[in-house]
């Protein structure tokens, strides 16, 4: 009989902390299939399967795009790619990001479930939003367990802290006694798998396609809205999943909640600092016509781009002010992720 024995896990700030503990702690004779995202700088080389392969529990290495799993083995997801499974395969993806992030955890966690059903076990580790929540959600619709580090034990508790409240974590508990648990699930028998939902399997599907082209799927799990994509700019629509409510756009860029957020607030910090440098641009416009108009004694001309000159030069003190702002400062550099 097959076991609870894919243990996927998701992380960001903090993550690489908690990882280190839990893998440090963990039986020796314990060695599940084991899949990890830690949100990590895109165009960074990443040395996460070195370190992790360093505390001895499983190798780690990152997959190449059709690669079989590897039974007893921790395959991580490399910079700027999505990592995926389906069926006995892992598939490397350069899709769309999702929660504004790639590699972003929900997508693995969707299609462990989809792939796996009740054998998956997904953990939720130390991070800022909320990324991981609804991947959490689709494992367990798909027979899986949920399982988060407890906040008060995580650096950062955001991720976490999101899975509890929404109500897909399972077991709630420090990285100490984690461990323990997991060799557990991992040694019990998987019980019978559910039919996989209809909307998990569309949204699987979606981030397999690396190079989506505006599609139909988006908008059979979800309703159109006259929301737009803050990363592309498309249609967005509304997906109702369960008590939380997502969006996501026919290209397959996918936001939950707190990501939607922090992404809109990003976008108008951005266009604000544009419409600042454009009002600056303009005083020194109308001041350059003005001293134009005067050499040539044209003083109407003159006094009227000094009006122009002085509105602008307001305009601007009033982005400045707005910009300086505590709330508009704590978005003007990237959320740590």
């Amino acid at each position: 009989m097959e076991k609870r024995d894919i243990i996927t896990i998701g992380a960001s700030a903090g993550g690489l902390t908690a990882l280190r503990r839990l893998f440090g702690a963990m039986p020796k004779d314990c060695a599940p299939t084991v899949f990890v995202v830690l949100h990590i700088t895109p165009n960074a080389r990443s040395v996460l399967p070195l370190l992790l392969d360093r505390i001895g529990w499983l190798p780690a290495f990152h997959p190449h795009d059709g690669e079989p799993i590897r039974p007893g083995h921790i395959h991580v997801a490399p910079p700027d790619h999505h990592l995926l499974v389906h069926r006995d395969r892992v598939l490397i993806r350069r899709g769309p990001r999702e929660n504004r992030t790639r590699p972003a955890v929900d997508p693995l966690f969707r299609s462990a479930g989809v792939a796996f059903g009740s054998r998956v076990v997904g953990v939720v580790l130390s991070g800022t939003l909320d990324d991981g929540t609804s991947g959490l959600r689709a494992i367990r619709r798909c027979g899986g367990i949920g399982v988060a580090q407890d906040p008060d034990d995580a650096e950062w508790p955001g991720m976490p802290q999101s899975a509890i409240d929404r109500g897909e974590a399972d077991h709630v508990l420090p990285l100490d006694r984690m461990p323990a648990l997991l060799s557990r699930l991992a040694a019990e028998p998987a019980p019978p798998s559910p039919p996989v939902p209809f909307d998990i399997a569309t949204e699987a599907r979606i981030a397999e396609q690396e190079f989506t082209t505006v599609s139909d799927d988006t908008q059979t799990v979800g309703k159109s809205t006259t929301l737009s994509c803050p990363e592309c700019g498309g249609g967005l629509s509304e997906i109702h999943d369960g008590p939380v409510l997502r969006f996501r756009c026919q290209v397959g860029h996918a936001f939950s909640p707190d990501s939607m957020e922090a992404a809109q607030a990003e976008a108008m910090e951005n266009a604000l600092w544009v419409a600042l440098r454009t009002h600056e641009d303009r005083v020194e416009l109308f001041r350059r016509l003005g001293d134009h108009a005067r050499e040539r004694g044209q003083t109407h001309l003159a006094a009227t781009w000094d009006k122009e000159m002085r509105e602008a030069r307001r305009n601007a003190e009033l982005l400045r002010a707005v910009l300086s702002k505590p709330e508009m400062r704590n978005t003007s550099s990237p959320k740590t992720r």
